[in-house]
């Protein structure tokens, strides 16, 4: 083969190569409102004298991730057959008021408390409902200004912490209030405190550990807030751009270690002062670590789209040891999950339902199966099963296994009228699975047979 042609040859590939990754990030960019939906009037609170007192369920789901902060339920007993779909028990249709207010944020649910933030045109919402009725407990708001890219409201989830509850807003506001009548306890905002706002505004779901919360913040990767006061307690040392991915806490030879999955790498802080112990670089070509670092005793999964792929690192001390690293899996902004020896995860990127759903063994790195059927989407675990929440808003109920792929039930249009993205993950709380699509929330009973 001559000079010319393998030049030739190299030039149509790499055209080629930059079209598709053209198509993918216009994709990526691509955002169109949902009107389709019309925003609901907002009802009357209920009079503070009538709230009902705070209270626990057996399976609660207080933050991201669920209690158990891998999304794990123990509720038992769920119903398989979704032939017939599943009850719908109540719904709103209010958590938006606006053509541009979408918000993505997932609701957190204690007993009868279920929270979950809204946005009207200029303020951030925070509406806290009866989670067995649907009716509005109380409502909180604030002033903020928010970029209306992809939405101004609230991509973090909510942290239920005892009789507090703290949120978190695209702009940097870190809000506690009182989880029994919404009192608004403390706010403090972290680009006061050295953060700068990333290109799709802050994401990271509020971690409650010990005596502090914390958040990202670019300028301080990490930053502690005293939960009861809002005071600073401290600020990581290492500086660089905010990821959208929620802190985690993971227990290793009797130390907590907090992992901070930033805009260009992985660190690991010591939650008393944020002191860093390690740290690896992973940068995408857009700084886009959104989603939440998987753990399993003293290994850490982690997975980027944008053609990074994904890596488990095994936790030795202060330091880390790379198992493997792989685009075997590529998530985009979905977690996967964490079972036995192995882990179950969408590949694909967010602003498309076309991704692979897989099994792959998670000390190798090895796939076990792969399949197309379910789209792309959420995940939680329940009952033995995978409970799987696609982009157009459809249920798909998996018994998890790695000999092969086997889908038990499916629940078409369990979101009715989806016409753009589902984004935000189902939770599982007291035997009620609660969805949500931007303005609307839906909670379906789990247990009807």
């Amino acid at each position: 083969m001559t000079k010319k042609r393998k030049f030739l040859i190299a030039l149509i590939v790499l055209v080629i190569i930059a079209g598709i990754t053209g198509y993918v990030v216009w994709l990526s960019l691509r955002f169109e409102e949902d009107t389709s939906l019309p925003s609901g009037q907002i009802p009357p609170a209920c009079a503070k004298t009538n709230l009902p007192p705070l209270d626990k369920g057996d399976s609660d789901w207080p933050c991201w991730r669920g209690s158990s902060k891998n999304s794990f339920s123990n509720i038992k007993g769920i119903r398989t057959d979704w032939s017939g779909g599943l009850k719908l028990l109540w719904k709103v249709d209010y958590l938006c008021q606006g053509d541009k207010a979408s918000t993505w944020s997932a609701p957190v649910v204690q007993g009868s408390r279920l929270v979950v933030p809204g946005r009207s045109m200029e303020e951030d919402d925070v509406f806290c409902l009866n989670s067995r009725t649907g009716d509005l407990l109380w409502k909180g708001s604030y002033p903020a200004k928010a970029d209306p890219s992809y939405g101004p409201g609230a991509r973090a989830t909510p942290c239920i912490d005892e009789e507090r509850v703290y949120t978190f807003g695209r702009s940097g506001d870190l809000v506690c209030w009182s989880l029994f009548d919404g009192k608004k306890l403390w706010q403090k905002n972290v680009t006061k405190e050295g953060g700068v706002i990333p290109q799709w505004g802050f994401s990271s779901s509020p971690l409650v550990h010990g005596d502090n919360v914390f958040v990202q913040g670019k300028g301080a990767l990490g930053i502690a807030f005293n939960k009861h006061t809002g005071k600073v307690s401290w600020k990581s040392v290492r500086e660089g751009p905010s990821g959208y991915a929620a802190p985690v806490a993971v227990r290793v030879d009797g130390k907590t270690q907090v992992l901070i999955f930033y805009g260009s790498g992985l660190s690991g802080v010591d939650p008393e002062d944020g002191s860093e112990l390690w740290n690896i670089p992973w940068e995408t070509r857009y700084k886009v670590n959104a989603t939440t670092p998987g753990v399993q005793g003293d290994l850490v999964f982690i997975t980027s789209y944008y053609g990074m792929g994904s890596k488990v690192l095994k936790i030795v001390g202060s330091s880390v040891k790379e198992l493997w690293k792989s685009e075997v899996i590529s998530a985009h902004h979905s977690d996967g999950i964490i079972l036995d020896s192995y882990l179950y995860s969408y590949s694909g990127i967010g602003s498309s339902n076309r991704g692979e759903f897989k099994c792959v063994e998670l000390k190798t790195g090895v796939e076990k199966w792969s399949t197309k059927e379910v789209g792309n989407g959420t995940t939680i675990y329940i009952d033995g099963f995978l409970i799987n929440l696609d982009y157009r808003g459809n249920l798909h109920l998996i018994k998890p296994g790695h000999e092969r792929f086997i889908k038990v039930s499916e629940f078409r249009n369990a979101i009715p009228d989806v016409k753009q993205m589902c984004w935000t993950a189902p939770i599982a709380a007291n035997g009620r699975l609660y969805l949500r699509y931007r303005q609307r929330l839906l909670c379906y009973d789990l247990m009807d047979q």
